[in-house]
């Protein structure tokens, strides 16, 4: 499967098990199940908008490289690369809606942070040895 039908497949997977596993800590965590279900589903529309921005980006930047395949060290780079993204938007979201500093809102968001890193690695990892390599990570 490769092109926009990979794309699109990977988003709504992706947020789909993302909205189920942050709802349920963040209630675990003792939040209110409403309260907890719009952040996650605001944060999911965020993140769904920008996974398929960025893995488009990281895509078009990995198959200009001469190594093909994804390493682990690529892996990293692709989880830490989305994260940030999602930190620069999702901070102020959070911010706002707690209404807490931009400080406090990346405090509580770290544990969030860790999850999603750990998460969008092994999700990836998990989803390439399903679906296969996407066309940009094929031998040449």
């Amino acid at each position: 499967m490769q092109g926009i039908k990979r794309k699109l497949v990977y988003v709504s997977m992706y947020e789909f098990f993302a909205v189920g596993l942050t709802s349920i800590g963040l209630v675990l965590a003792g939040s209110n199940l409403g309260h907890a279900g719009v952040a996650a589903v605001a944060s999911s529309a965020i993140a769904l908008g920008w996974n398929l921005v960025y893995n488009t980006l990281f895509e078009a930047w990995e198959a200009r490289q001469a190594t093909r395949g994804r390493s682990v060290a690529r892996r990293i780079a692709h989880a830490l690369g989305f994260e940030a993204g999602l930190i620069v938007m999702l901070v102020p979201l959070f911010a706002w809606w707690l209404d807490v500093s931009l400080l406090h809102a990346l405090l509580l968001d770290i544990g969030l942070i860790i999850f999603f890193l750990v998460y969008t690695f092994f999700f990836n990892l998990a989803f390439d040895r399903v679906f296969g390599l996407p066309a940009s990570a094929q031998p040449a």
